[in-house]
């Protein structure tokens, strides 16, 4: 898969929607997070918002956050993941941050392990929306 990554754009925003609530890790006990969310114009236009042309997957970097990364279930395991992965570290990079923090969809702690963030701790439950405890994880940019 040799999908462009771009900055979205406000178009982008119902179809990063969509593709963030089609994602099956977010679905059971994990789905009271999403409900309501959204992605929006403002948002995009607010934070740095990249995605594929191809709206495949997308990720967001608010401040020396990573907000939301997302990709298509059927995307997964083509490299996609990685590639978003390291477009947020170069463009962290750029911005001058020396590391980006990451609080995870416990499913998904496996995956930023592996693209080399270290774990750091543990965020706790903030009900009613986030019943469980989150991975607090950092990946560290060179910067």
């Amino acid at each position: 898969m040799a999908e462009t990554i771009r900055r979205a754009e406000p178009r982008d925003a119902g179809a990063l929607t969509a593709l963030m609530h089609a994602s099956s890790a977010y679905h059971g006990e994990y789905a009271t997070i999403l409900e309501g969310y959204q992605v929006t114009a403002a948002y995009i236009a607010a934070h740095q918002v990249y995605t594929t042309d191809d709206h495949l997957g997308f990720y967001a970097l608010t401040g020396d956050e990573l907000d939301l990364m997302f990709v298509a279930d059927h995307a997964q395991g083509t490299g996609l993941g990685r590639r978003l992965v390291e477009h947020m570290l170069d463009q962290a990079r750029r911005a001058g941050l020396s590391r980006v923090r990451v609080v995870s969809n416990p499913p998904a702690e496996p995956f930023y392990l592996r693209m080399g963030a270290e774990r750091v701790g543990t965020c706790p439950p903030k009900p009613p929306r986030v019943t469980w405890e989150r991975p607090e994880l950092i990946f560290r940019t060179g910067a």
